[in-house]
């Protein structure tokens, strides 16, 4: 009994340090849906090759979180499958405590997996998480920190395009990301090119890699957008609270600005 206790010990605080490394990576600049994948490759030790692996590879930051992860895994894997072959290699009771055990098993791994999908959960952990990260560590990139005077809530962020974002298929003027107050700095293909401050009829594709400058809130809520109306109401509210920001951070400019009006 104490060795089924100890694996769902085990596979709690493994859910808990991936979510923490996820966020970690976010805070790099890594989008959540690439940090969320590369962390659980690490942790697993999958070790898939993408492109996304690169940007983990080659940059300082990300590849200590990395590299951590993958030491914590492998020990964490080892102290797990060896909990597991004691749980049931100890038997007392017969078949029915291996019954007992096997259900208490099973009980325990799908309500850690509810948790884990939650997203009640997984909002109010990442706050957590997110809070206790600013406060206690420096994982922002202080070389983009130094050449953007990058302060406040404004950061650097690679955002990666999937085939239902709402980004998808359209091209820079139909997005007017700039009224939402975020700013593209470049576009990298799939086939390795890059595009430099796209502006006009530049299409941003499924695939495509986005480099882009703005807050954090407004950057998470683009990474979240999906393609339908729903993604074109948010896109509307992004850019009345891009409206309402600026009045509050510049007051007299925006006066100036209804006055020539």
């Amino acid at each position: 009994m104490i060795a089924i206790v100890s694996l769902l010990v085990i596979v709690f605080f493994s859910i808990l340090i991936t979510r923490v490394a996820t966020i970690a990576l976010t805070h790099t600049g890594l989008s959540r849906q690439a940090a969320r994948f590369q962390a659980r490759s690490a942790f697993t030790g999958a070790g898939f090759t993408t492109k996304e692996s690169e940007m983990v590879v080659g940059h300082p930051i990300r590849r200590k979180i990395v590299l951590l992860l993958m030491l914590l895994g492998n020990a964490g894997i080892v102290t797990a499958m060896s909990s597991l072959i004691l749980s049931f290699v100890q038997q007392n009771g017969g078949g029915a405590g291996l019954a007992l055990k096997i259900v208490l098993l099973i009980t325990g791994l799908v309500a850690l997996w509810a948790l884990a999908a939650s997203p009640w959960v997984d909002r109010r952990l990442s706050k957590i998480i997110d809070k206790s990260l600013k406060r206690f560590t420096t994982l922002d990139v202080r070389d983009y920190a130094s050449l953007l005077h990058l302060a406040g809530d404004y950061r650097l962020a690679e955002l990666l395009v999937n085939p239902e974002d709402w980004l998808a298929g359209k091209t820079m003027i139909e997005a007017r990301l700039k009224d939402e107050g975020v700013i593209v700095l470049g576009i990298e293909r799939n086939d390795g090119t890059f595009t430099g401050i796209p502006e006009g009829q530049t299409k941003i594709r499924a695939g495509d890699v986005l480099v882009l400058y703005g807050r954090t809130g407004s950057l998470q809520d683009l990474d979240e957008r999906r393609k339908g109306i729903q993604g074109d109401i948010r896109h509307h509210q992004a850019t009345i609270d891009q409206e309402e920001a600026e009045k509050k951070e510049d007051p007299e400019n925006t006066g100036n600005k209804n006055n020539s009006a």
